[in-house]
């Protein structure tokens, strides 16, 4: 008898258990579906709700979303370029000097976009969205330079923040790159002006055989001096050199290689030792200086400073090129 009501109680005490542990559980699932339901109620999730439903009814790719942003941040920060070129010297000489833009920035701004729009997959996400309206809100601005600094900033969105696809990887390093002789050169440049110029006049001068003085160089024939300007200085063409080299090894889906370094410093070193001749050759006497500081002579040598640009960096990458030919 007393195994018996031993046992019963047992089976009581386990049925009374098992019973808490269910209506315990009853209990916990009805207070998450409370806070679920409350969570879908919330002002935050509603705005999500929204933005989510907002994103899938323009129906555009990620994609298309970052090209219109990249197409105006570079019209505008050319469009700045052109204009200043405009008031400085005039239609007439600025459309000669090609406003002051280089062939090679153009190119680049138009492979890179055309990158970033090939990829046609992939939805816009809400940060993407966010990324927009600061990209959009540094374009307004009326700085030329803001528009190169949101480019900046989307491009470094693009590579660290978004698991872009390749061909967007590619357009965003090329506009990445192309930011550098329109903003981060300059800045450099600002920064260090009198070592800059005043290396180029050390280049000059022991061309010419003659005295030098920070970034003044005496004709050859003593008979004035020749003072190195900034828009005579070599930085800029080097930053060309570099982007012209990222353009073509990103198109082309050029790997990496430790000799690639040597074709850069070619590369640059090329626009380099053209600059310093042309400088030299105006350092000559008077009667050179008049006749290659001319906007034709400065045709003539951007012509030949993006001749060897692109030839060496073809020649760099001559066997991607070759292999997609």
């Amino acid at each position: 008898m007393g195994r018996r009501k031993q046992a019963r109680m047992s089976r009581r005490d386990y049925s009374f258990v098992e019973f808490w542990r269910a209506k315990s559980f009853a209990l916990s699932q009805t207070r998450i579906a409370r806070e679920r339901s409350s969570a879908t109620k919330s002002p935050t999730y509603t705005m999500y709700q929204s933005a989510q439903a907002a994103i899938r009814a323009l129906g555009f790719t990620r994609g298309q979303l970052f090209a219109g942003l990249y197409i105006l941040g570079c019209a505008n920060g050319l469009a700045a370029k052109m204009i200043l070129s405009v008031h400085r010297l005039g239609w007439a000489d600025a459309a000669v000097g090609t406003f002051d833009i280089s062939a090679i920035v153009v190119v680049a701004c138009v492979t890179g976009i055309s990158l970033v729009l090939a990829d046609k997959t992939g939805g816009a996400h809400l940060a993407d969205l966010a990324v927009a309206m600061v990209v959009l809100l540094i374009i307004a601005l009326p700085i030329g330079a803001m528009s190169w600094l949101a480019v900046t900033m989307l491009s470094l969105y693009v590579l660290l923040f978004t698991q872009a696809t390749e061909s967007q990887h590619r357009g965003a390093v090329i506009l990445l790159a192309a930011t550098v002789p329109m903003l981060w050169s300059r800045l450099v440049f600002d920064l260090f002006a009198s070592f800059i110029l005043a290396v180029d006049a050390s280049l000059v001068g022991w061309m010419l055989g003659t005295h030098r003085s920070g970034n003044m160089v005496e004709f050859a024939d003593h008979s004035g001096t020749l003072v190195v300007f900034p828009s005579c200085s070599s930085l800029a063409n080097v930053s060309l050199a570099l982007l012209c080299w990222v353009t073509i090894s990103a198109s082309v889906r050029h790997e990496w290689r430790a000799q690639d370094i040597f074709w850069c410093l070619l590369a640059c070193s090329s626009v380099v030792a053209v600059n310093v001749i042309r400088i030299s050759l105006m350092g000559l006497s008077s009667a050179h200086y008049h006749m290659l500081h001319t906007p034709l002579a400065e045709i003539v040598l951007n012509i030949i400073i993006l001749v060897l640009i692109v030839a060496i960096s073809i020649l760099g990458v001559r066997r991607d090129v070759l292999s997609r030919a």
